[in-house]
């Protein structure tokens, strides 16, 4: 099923489940690949329940209507002069499957897509998703999906100096000049963080500014206040898009139900994109746990 021969170095990853949402993620995915001239890996997993082969799952479970969602899928990807190829994958988790697809075609970037329901025990943003975080050895993009059209003028962009700002802001800097948009920097200051003064806050207002050459406009503003989710999500509404990373020591940790990253992605007025830059370190450490 490859659509077109490719010779672009990167390759993000797109797991398409639905109509509903695959639109949305294509926005985001077209936007970056073009961005950073990248293909996209289109990947329709087909979970197979344990009381059937493998074999017989993709006999007995495919639908043709799968199979368009991905040609169409596809079709609208290469219309936007992107190099796309398109797989089905085959597991007995969903998650098993999307992680097993980005290492088997060395992805790297996943960009999944999350409706913003509620947590339930032991899962924060979904078991799906959770699992792709965790065990996915590559950057993770997780954008919560709003339905209808996606203008995209303004962006949001929190900066607390944390491990994957960078890739948020670097998902955020193509998104701005594939629309043509503005961009806001927006550091929250605590009053009893210890770790970052005022001056070093503005400087890293300022080096994170620098990565956005070729955007419309980039403000920068520094606000105090000690609710940083609260603060960051009162002014989602003011823009389409916010972008930020996961908060400082990871999402899937249950002690963090409830952190920076994961309440401005279920309470922001408008398309939030959580992103986790792969850390190679703690995956060689899991292996060595037994």
């Amino acid at each position: 099923m490859n659509n077109t021969t490719s010779t672009a170095d990167r390759t993000i990853l797109v797991p398409i489940a639905n109509p509903e949402t695959a639109e949305r993620q294509l926005d985001t995915a077209i936007d970056v690949a073009v961005d950073r001239s990248a293909r996209i890996l289109l990947v329709y997993v087909l979970e197979v329940p344990p009381q059937l082969s493998l074999q017989d799952g993709r006999r007995y479970l495919l639908e043709d209507e799968d199979e368009r969602l991905l040609a169409n899928a596809a079709e609208r990807v290469e219309a936007a002069g992107v190099p796309v190829d398109h797989r089905i994958r085959i597991a007995r988790r969903i998650a098993t499957g999307i992680v097993g697809a980005a290492d088997a075609h060395d992805a790297d970037t996943v960009l999944m897509g999350w409706r913003g329901r509620p947590p339930r025990q032991d899962v924060i943003l979904g078991s799906h998703v959770d699992r792709v975080l965790r065990d996915a050895e590559c950057d993770v993009l997780v954008k919560r999906i709003k339905t209808g059209t996606e203008a995209i003028d303004s962006i949001l962009v929190p900066v607390a100096g944390g491990p994957h700002d960078g890739l948020a802001a670097e998902t955020a800097a193509a998104i701005a000049r594939q629309n043509d948009a503005a961009v806001t920097l927006l550091h929250v200051q605590e009053s009893d963080d210890p770790d970052l003064s005022r001056e070093r806050a503005r400087s890293l207002l300022s080096k994170t500014a620098d990565e956005f050459d070729g955007a419309r406009s980039v403000d920068t503003r520094l606000v105090e206040r000690d609710d940083v989710a609260g603060a960051i999500t009162d002014r989602t509404s003011e823009h389409d898009v916010t972008l930020l990373g996961v908060s400082r020591g990871g999402i899937l940790q249950r002690r963090l139900l409830g952190t920076v990253s994961e309440a401005v992605g279920r309470h922001a007025a408008g398309t939030v994109v959580l992103a986790k830059r792969y850390d190679p370190v703690p995956s060689r450490l899991r292996r060595l746990l037994p």
